[in-house]
């Protein structure tokens, strides 16, 4: 585990914005290898793995499980506590704070160069998704 990068002087929300980011490239990879390559069709399916609700659902899974470390529980914090300037679209407040600290979390792991961790991550994420079990509010 490299932490060389600082990530605590970075705040909540720009290692949510990166994580936002690298968390759909995971996703996107995922589907176009499933075989789907249609953008419409992409983006539809797209949202059942990184919508808000679906990412506040994934963080009480991880929660239940205990799959997250403690740095991982802390970066989450330090998203989820952030102060956006933005408003969530389609979802509660608390959803949208919740899943901005599910994308701090992945933003986190980029910085610290944490690429191992990470595929396991959007793995665990993917095969939860597909489960179709998660309770997605």
């Amino acid at each position: 585990m490299s932490e060389e990068f600082n990530y605590q002087a970075i705040n909540g929300i720009a290692l949510a914005y990166l994580g936002d980011a690298e968390y759909e490239v995971f996703i996107r990879r995922h589907l176009i290898k499933q075989g789907l390559t249609r953008p419409n069709r992409l983006h539809h399916v797209a949202t059942r793995y990184v919508s808000a609700k679906a990412q506040a659902a994934l963080i009480n899974a991880m929660e239940a499980e205990n799959f997250l470390t403690e740095k991982e529980i802390e970066a989450f914090k330090k998203g989820r506590n952030a102060k956006s300037h933005t408003s969530a679209k389609n979802t509660s407040v608390l959803t949208y704070r919740i899943s901005t600290g599910f994308e701090a979390i992945v933003g986190y792991l980029s910085l610290t160069n944490q690429t191992e961790r990470l595929a396991e991550f959007a793995q665990w994420c993917i095969e939860k998704v597909e489960e179709g079990n998660l309770r997605i509010e």
